[in-house]
């Protein structure tokens, strides 16, 4: 593990790195969805619990592998948080989810691993339910953006056209929306939000 790899997984250092650009990374979902309306939640790869406030009202449960992220995240909210590893992770839930959050998880693992989570991922959602994906693309250039995608700890990043095709293997997008996260005019990073409903 790399040093900065291992700064990130302090809770301390990878909060105050999110800190800055956790709503904006979240915007597109918040502005496509009525949380008002969302009955029961799963945030994959929750991380220190980063976006448990946009779900005060819900039934939620926070997963992610990291358990100092996960301590940190029980002290803070009085929410559901569980410790493991989503890709073997299987829990047959009495109540499925209409709300399942897939933030910046994917490009940590590889296209196999992506496969089985989304297929589980599917199995966990309601019929009348939407899974929401954020994820980094690669822009495949020499900007400011790939040098910083290129550092991410995530090793499996992959550029908008891949993404697309994971994402309609397991899900319906009805919302596919690439997007940059700036500071000060710059681009720092490229994104993409997908909402999708479960493939007939």
């Amino acid at each position: 593990m790399s040093f900065l790899n291992f700064l990130l997984e302090q809770t301390v250092v990878y909060s105050l790195w999110q800190a800055p650009f956790a709503a904006e990374k979240l915007a597109p979902v918040l502005n496509h969805n009525d949380l008002g309306k969302v009955r029961r939640v799963l945030d994959v790869g929750c991380g220190p619990g980063t976006n448990t406030k946009y779900f005060a009202n819900q039934d939620y449960l926070g997963i992610d592998i990291n358990p100092r992220y996960i301590a940190s995240a029980r002290r803070k909210h009085d929410r559901n948080f569980i410790a493991a590893d989503v890709t073997t992770y299987n829990d047959d839930h009495a109540e499925k989810f209409d709300f399942i959050l897939v933030n910046s998880f994917l490009h940590h693992i590889s296209d196999a691993d992506s496969h089985r989570v989304l297929s589980r991922l599917t199995d966990w959602l309601t019929p009348d339910g939407y899974m929401h994906i954020v994820e980094l693309t690669s822009p495949g250039d020499r900007s400011i953006a790939q040098f910083l995608a290129d550092w991410d700890r995530g090793k499996f990043l992959r550029p908008l056209a891949k993404w697309q095709n994971l994402f309609e293997q397991h899900i319906t997008p009805v919302v596919f929306e690439p997007y940059p996260i700036k500071l000060m005019g710059a681009t720092l990073w490229n994104l993409v939000y997908c909402k999708g409903k479960v493939n007939a």
